[in-house]
């Protein structure tokens, strides 16, 4: 395997990729008892259209979170309970872009890899099994469309686009589940979890060059094909509706602001489009800004404020919010303050206080061997080197950020989404 050093940041990664196209990514941790490991797939709940040996295939909504569930059945048992008796604590999760299945373990973390990666690439449905999982979704479906930021994050997707699918939950619906049979999950089992289309990240006191033989030992050997998801036609960088307001049973008020971003391909931009994103938003409306610590000082917003962005799945966009009594005034402010840093720029010190944040609060996640696997996995996915944030950060100025909330914070950009309390019943 090939050795990277970071010394800058006392990091070594080993990493290669196996002859069936599987990234291998180890990050050693002499002297450490716990070891995580995290193999991953890039097939998310938002590549529901696609083409498979010829044939289009088009899935019902739900289908890969649906696939996650049932993956932990083989004909011999559940690995999940197999992991969990032989000292992991194993677990799953699906995004739009990505499914991932990983555990932690401070004993028999090669046999427990070995469970990982027979499960992950041996799929086993049954009409049974199937109808089962139905019910048991069904119900994972009803609970969180009662959940308030639940509605409110699909309302904001879906005020930004009109048809990605991306604007749909990753459970999809009670009904478009119903639709799900042992064939589509064996079709979209075939089309996505191959090594090529998969990454295998492990931290912990290991051996490189043994998990990278495990791999290779386990999965399929075949370099295989992977589908293009169909996303639609591209959508434009203007929101398809600038307001969602809905009505449910909360105490208070609760926003979300978002706009659409250029989206990057592959490779080295999105990891610079990302942090110069991270960045913008850090010193536009951090903790530190006088966004912040204005609107907070006036209780229009409230400790649980926060924002983010997101690449993933031919998609970019950033959000921010929380609770406040008035969400529009918020949302006047943050376009007043974008005017300003349109018109002025960023000042250095504000930016230089984003950058140091930023870059302690990523140097603090090497700590997290979760967080770590997880930024190490995506990075190999788009075609990037997650280490080599570091490099990339102190490569930009506060004129690149600048120009980013410019060309894409405008109000005409802009969408918001509120939760507000339902009126009395009767």
């Amino acid at each position: 395997m090939k050795r990277l050093d970071y010394p800058h940041v006392g990091e070594i990664l080993y990493e290669t990729s196996l002859p069936n196209g599987l990234p291998v990514l180890v990050s050693p941790k002499p002297g450490y008892a716990k070891s995580y490991a995290f193999f991953a797939t890039k097939y998310g709940g938002a590549m529901r259209r696609f083409n498979l040996q010829g044939r289009a295939i088009d899935t019902p909504a739900g289908v890969a979170h649906f696939l996650e569930h049932k993956m932990f059945d083989m004909p011999e048992g559940n690995a999940l309970a197999a992991l969990s008796q032989n000292g992991a604590s194993p677990n799953a999760y699906t995004s739009g872009g990505i499914t991932a299945y990983h555990f932690e373990s401070t004993q028999g973390f090669y046999e427990n890899l070995d469970i990982l990666l027979k499960f992950v690439s041996t799929p086993y449905f049954t009409a049974e099994s199937v109808g089962k999982e139905q019910g048991i979704i069904g119900q994972e479906i009803r609970m969180t469309e009662d959940n308030p930021y639940f509605a409110l994050y699909y309302g904001l997707l879906r005020a930004l686009y009109d048809h990605h699918p991306v604007r749909e939950s990753v459970a999809g619906t009670v009904e478009s589940i119903a639709e799900i049979t042992p064939e589509t999950l064996y079709d979209c089992h075939r089309a996505f979890y191959v090594p090529s289309n998969m990454v295998l990240c492990v931290a912990g006191d290991v051996d490189a060059e043994k998990v990278a033989a495990a791999a290779e030992r386990i999965l399929p050997g075949e370099l295989s094909e992977v589908p293009r998801p169909d996303y639609g036609e591209p959508e434009a960088l203007e929101p398809t509706a600038p307001r969602v307001e809905l009505a449910m049973d909360v105490s208070a008020p609760q926003f979300l602001v978002g706009a659409k971003l250029p989206a990057p391909e592959s490779g080295a931009d999105i990891l610079r489009q990302t942090l110069i994103c991270e960045l913008a938003l850090r010193s536009l409306v951090g903790r530190s800004s006088p966004f912040y610590t204005g609107l907070y000082a006036e209780g229009l917003l409230r400790a649980d404020f926060s924002y983010g962005e997101d690449f993933s799945c031919g998609t970019a966009y950033m959000e921010l919010g929380g609770e406040s009594a008035e969400p529009e005034r918020v949302l006047e402010r943050f376009v007043s303050e974008v005017r300003r840093v349109s018109e002025n720029g960023l000042e250095p010190e504000a930016f230089e206080r984003a950058r140091r944040a930023d870059y302690g609060l990523t140097l603090r996640s090497l700590g997290s061997f979760s967080s770590l696997c997880r930024a190490l996995a995506d990075g190999a996915m788009n075609g990037y080197r997650f280490l080599d944030v570091f490099e990339v950060s102190r490569s930009l100025s506060a004129d690149d950020c600048a120009e980013y909330i410019r060309e894409n914070f405008a109000p005409e950009r802009l969408a918001l989404a509120a939760v507000t309390p339902r009126g009395p019943k009767g």
